[in-house]
């Protein structure tokens, strides 16, 4: 029996994030140390499968496989972590790409950002195994301000790994995608807030033995907590961006640095950001329950704390598109919306579609859906897209946006949830601010 999901309600925040090429550009050199004055970039994001005339069960279909692969790193990840092993695993290939100026003059790559991993790495010429990307790679004989790094190197140092000589990386990703290479550092020119901004010194690898689930880019970008990611290494000390929804005309925008624009209106959420220790890349949130409608869930204020050898707890990944928790909480989920819809699960719906689904009346419009609200340390956040609403064969069904995160060790609160919230993450005061926005107006 054939299947459609015709209609996606939920905007699935996949994104192309797209840096305009500069025409010109005013330069800040920028060493380890952070400067006082912070640069602002803004740049738009638009989805990954925008542009390749694809029906929306399509780009359900495939937004729910990069799920699997990337949930298959966090797993490899969980394992490593419960068993005291430490070792350079990241979850790896994300949702958004983002394109660089490298060099000078400038070369132009489009790389995936990262909000799970440090390392910022491009293929570079001569490659001896690269997989396929849409770029000429990186030649750093074209660049007049490229310079190879040595162990002796801060930038070196931060890796934590052996170094004789050059400065060698070496990055595994959970799915058994890897680079290698050498580690340098070169000119990133961006699109600011005015004219076009280059930054000097940008640490970054350059890979010349890269293989794994890379598509439709040429590299990384981290954005994690570490020394080595792009926000790390930009006297930063926030960014934030805002998704619109999926059948909005409108694009979305990131911000590097403080945003040129006023803060919207709507009243903000907040979530401390924790630390964990044997994953220091990830942003994790303080989340101390779950209410569906006005029913708080029966879980536990430390339901989502971090655990023993750092396992459990949950972050904020843009590289996710569902939302995962533990099986035990999110069957709480489950059978509150039951209790409130008075909608019957749609038999093997995980197996079919891959989601847990009900069967809708006839009129959808008699049912009332509840609002499912997040409590986190700093409020309560309620989330308005949570669900995908479509058709398998003769039956129009509503889907929920997540599942169980029991095999991962860690939960998620995936993009569709982030939706037309202004997201700030703060990094020194360690905290992360929702505020419910339009998006299609930033």
């Amino acid at each position: 029996m054939a299947s459609s999901l015709y209609s996606f309600i939920i905007p699935l925040a996949i994104a192309f994030i797209f840096v305009t090429p500069p025409t010109s550009t005013s330069k800040i050199s920028l060493n380890h140390e952070r400067e006082e004055t912070e640069p602002s970039f803004r740049v738009m994001l638009k989805r990954v499968d925008a542009g390749k005339n694809l029906t929306t069960p399509e780009r359900i279909r495939r937004a729910l496989q990069r799920d699997k692969k990337r949930l298959r790193m966090f797993r490899t990840m969980s394992k490593l972590s419960s068993s005291g092993i430490e070792a350079p695993v990241f979850p790896g290939p994300g949702e958004f790409l983002m394109q660089l100026a490298i060099g000078t003059p400038p070369q132009y790559y489009p790389a995936i950002m990262d909000t799970g991993s440090d390392l910022i790495w491009t293929q570079c010429s001569p490659c001896v195994l690269c997989f396929s990307q849409p770029t000429p790679f990186f030649d750093p004989s074209k660049s007049d301000s490229f310079e190879s790094l040595s162990c002796s190197s801060e930038f070196c140092q931060d890796l934590q790994s052996a170094c004789i000589g050059n400065c060698y990386y070496t990055y595994a990703y959970g799915d058994s995608s890897f680079t290698i290479g050498y580690m340098a550092t070169e000119t990133f020119t961006f699109n600011g807030s005015g004219s076009p901004l280059s930054l000097q010194n940008i640490a970054f690898g350059c890979g010349q033995l890269d293989q794994g689930t890379f598509t439709n880019c040429s590299g990384l970008v981290g954005m994690g907590r570490g020394p080595l990611s792009l926000p790390s290494q930009l006297p930063v000390s926030t960014f934030s961006y805002c998704l619109t929804s999926s059948d909005s005309s409108n694009d979305s925008t990131l911000y590097l640095g403080p945003s040129p624009y006023n803060l919207p209106q709507g009243s903000p959420v907040t979530s401390t950001l924790v630390k964990n220790i044997y994953q220091p890349s990830f942003y994790y949130l303080t989340l101390t329950g779950i209410s569906v409608g006005a029913t708080l869930l029966d879980i536990p204020p430390d339901g989502f704390a971090i655990g023993v050898n750092g396992t459990n707890g949950i972050i904020i990944d843009s590289g996710t598109t569902l939302t995962y928790i533990p099986s035990n909480y999110y069957d709480m989920v489950k059978d509150e919306f039951v209790r409130q819809t008075k909608l019957s699960p749609f038999p093997n719906s995980t197996s079919l579609i891959g989601l847990d689904c009900y069967e809708l009346p006839q009129s959808p419009s008699t049912v009332q859906f509840p609002i499912l609200v997040f409590h986190f340390d700093g409020g309560d956040l309620l989330v308005k897209d949570y669900l995908i609403a479509g058709s398998y064969s003769t039956y129009e069904l509503v889907c929920l946006a997540m599942g169980s995160s029991d095999t991962l060790g860690i939960s998620i609160f995936g993009n569709i949830m982030q939706v037309n919230e202004y997201i700030v993450y703060d990094l020194q005061r360690e905290v992360l601010t929702f505020i419910p926005t339009n998006c299609n107006g930033m």
